[in-house]
């Protein structure tokens, strides 16, 4: 049987987008009999066949100037231009098209807003011109555009704020982000010029932090249920050699909270960690797959508790990824759903998971599963991991931008 949904696009939507065109062939069909010129007709429905199959695989990379996709909103998030915009909806697991608000919209105060899109025909409804505004696709189609893009754009006049955590005085923003760049934490920054307003600060340099590791929206018991991570995630991969980080079993570290996140595992608790430059160890729950970061560069005083894993992140070096090869039986990882297929077992979803470069991680429904609606559904899924700012603005003389560690 002919495989049509080896693409990024869900199974489930292009199933809907057929059966769209399956009703219209059949009216279609009916006005040829009435009209008849079949000869005529069967040309036109064969060409909309090979176009159906064509739009569920097309990449549309082309960016569209002033006109808006009005509606559909899944969410906004804040990017500083059209192409950061575009990445985000690539990586958002059901944005298929986005509307962006640039520097140079005047009606309100929205610039730099990323309203992230979705339809069930998987086009936008309405296409309306508009100053101030560019329009695109994701790019989940375009297999060659799937690598995190290199952004060496530096964003004159426009401030990053938020998200530090570490600052430091440099001679330039050229210098800002090549500090940047090489800080293993750091993902953008923002760096104010020589005639900021306030002298104390004038050649400030900021960087800023954004989550590289996956976050696992809800995690949950579930019999019959298996769930892991794709064998091909990098995780911090500019950095040698391979190190193994501190575990303490059965050991607590009370207070000193700096955040509380879903993990999988106390490994994936400790990759967490790792990646968020404010945290000095973490206590990871089992049963509840509650992962506490903390922050206490001063002491660190621990306690004897039964079910709980403390430990200590990595620091320039490769974490060690095994924990990725883990499946995690009797769980499941709720939402963030790129698409579902059928698939026999849970080892065919973890491979196909590990071959689709936008999967991060998946879960299997077994035939003991209670709803047998889902059995033998395997749902891959993955969370936007880019450099994404907490918010972008207009400020003058200060300059913003990326990391350069995907130019290479």
């Amino acid at each position: 049987m002919y495989k049509c949904c080896n693409g990024p696009l869900a199974c489930v939507q292009l199933q809907r987008h057929l059966l769209l065109l399956q009703l219209f062939f059949s009216d279609l069909i009916f006005l040829c009999g009435e009209n008849k010129k079949m000869g005529t007709c069967l040309i036109l429905l064969g060409l909309l066949s090979i176009c159906s199959l064509c739009f569920s695989k097309e990449c549309a990379q082309e960016l569209i100037e002033n006109v808006d996709f009005p509606g559909s909103d899944i969410t906004f998030l804040y990017s500083p231009d059209a192409r950061h915009c575009q990445q985000l909806c690539t990586e958002h697991p059901s944005c298929l098209f986005f509307t962006f608000v640039r520097h140079d919209w005047t009606r309100d105060n929205r610039n730099f807003y990323c309203y992230l899109k979705s339809t069930p025909s998987l086009k936008p409804n309405v296409r309306t011109p508009l100053q101030g505004v560019t329009s695109g696709f994701s790019l989940k189609n375009c297999h060659s555009e799937l690598q995190p893009p290199c952004q060496s754009q530096l964003y004159q006049n426009v401030d990053f704020p938020w998200a530090d955590y570490k600052t430091l005085f440099t001679s330039s923003a050229e210098e800002c982000q090549r500090v940047c760049t090489q800080d293993p934490h750091c993902r953008f920054f923002a760096f104010l010029n020589g005639v900021f307003k306030t002298e104390t600060v004038r050649y400030k340099c900021y960087l800023k932090h954004s989550w590289s590791v996956p976050r696992t929206p809800v995690i949950k018991r579930e019999v019959g249920a298996v769930s892991g991570f794709s064998h091909k995630l990098q995780i911090t991969p500019y950095f040698k050699p391979v190190c193994q980080g501190k575990l303490l079993l059965n050991t607590d570290i009370p207070g000193h909270d700096i955040d509380k996140l879903p993990a999988a595992s106390a490994e994936h608790c400790q990759a967490l960690c790792t990646d968020n430059p404010r945290c000095t160890y973490f206590s990871y729950i089992s049963d509840n797959f509650q992962c506490y970061l903390k922050g206490n560069p001063s002491v660190m005083v621990t306690r004897t508790k039964v079910g709980i894993t403390s430990g200590i992140p990595v620091h320039f070096c490769q974490m060690d990824d095994s924990w990725l090869q883990v499946s995690h039986e009797g769980v499941s990882f709720q939402g963030s759903d790129l698409r579902f297929e059928l698939m026999h077992d849970p080892d065919t979803c973890q491979k196909t998971c590990s071959t689709d470069p936008l999967c991060q991680f998946y879960t299997y429904f077994k035939e003991c599963y209670s709803n047998s609606a889902f059995r033998g559904r395997c749902y891959l899924k993955r969370v936007i991991t880019a450099p994404a700012p907490i918010k972008v603005i207009k400020l003058n003389n200060i300059v913003s931008g990326f990391s350069l560690k995907n130019c290479v």
